[in-house]
């Protein structure tokens, strides 16, 4: 069941407006992300509603720790649902980059796409492992050469162009995304913050505000992070990858792209 929306039309008569008198008025910068109500509050986030900070954390950890879990091959597959290009049925949409490739080039060489850890799966240790690292909700159809770029460095801004990527940045210890994908970036790396809290095996994964972490179970820069969420808010992509991801295979949720303001709320 797709997720109703209120609180988006104002932003975009908002943005609108800003356009109209943009001769007189300074440009305006990202605020919070607009409040949202959607068809899951009364069953599957009834118990999250009108809670912040640690409790909405605790509350939503729970909620999705409830999930059917997929082997690392079955990935392939799963990708080429969630991520299939919504004017093209034999290409993905690749994260990084924004090319739409054909399904049929996933695979390890230059031109082909492969299974980008968005929360770096060396950042706790985690590999391949049913589990984190084989979650949908962080995992994306990436362009082999640009996805080797990124590694698995932290997300900022800043940085050199990086070639056929899309406008993504790097410098040696930080990946910025093309602007089009920064939230769901974002997004992505607070899902597994709150899904993995070192209660059943895994890492206790956690954003923080800096970079080159390495080996240690936490991304960064939190704070980027959260301008990035603000500033790209979730587009019909994303929330049908969302539903395709809640329906069809792991039958939980990424909260934040259903309530994008609860990240502010938690952090």
């Amino acid at each position: 069941m797709p997720a109703t929306r209120i609180g988006r039309f104002r932003s975009v008569a908002l943005a609108t407006a800003a356009v109209l008198v943009g001769l007189t008025t300074p440009a305006l910068t990202a605020t919070s992300a607009t409040a949202t109500t959607t068809d899951y509050d009364s069953t599957y986030y009834k118990n999250a509603i009108g809670k912040t900070g640690a409790s909405l954390k605790s509350s939503l950890h729970t909620i999705i720790s409830s999930q059917t879990k997929i082997s690392y091959s079955a990935v392939w597959n799963a990708l080429k649902v969630t991520d299939q290009d919504p004017n093209n049925s034999n290409n993905v949409i690749l994260l990084y980059s924004g090319v739409s490739r054909a399904k049929s080039l996933n695979g390890g060489d230059t031109g082909d796409w492969n299974r980008e850890h968005v929360w770096a799966k060396s950042h706790g240790d985690f590999g391949t492992a049913t589990g984190p690292g084989t979650d949908l909700h962080h995992l994306r159809p990436a362009d082999v050469t640009v996805n080797g770029i990124r590694g698995n460095k932290d997300f900022d801004n800043g940085g050199s162009t990086v070639s056929n990527g899309g406008g993504s940045r790097t410098d040696s210890d930080s990946f910025e995304p093309r602007d089009a994908v920064k939230g769901d970036v974002a997004r992505m790396i607070l899902y597994m913050a709150v899904r993995y809290e070192g209660d059943d095996g895994w890492p206790d994964l956690e954003p923080d505000d800096k970079v080159n972490n390495g080996s240690n179970p936490y991304i960064g820069k939190l704070s980027v992070l959260k301008e990035w969420n603000d500033e790209d808010p979730p587009d019909s992509f994303e929330e049908n990858r969302n539903d395709v991801i809640y329906d069809t295979y792991q039958h939980n949720r990424n909260p934040f792209i259903d309530h994008p303001e609860w990240v502010d709320a938690i952090w």
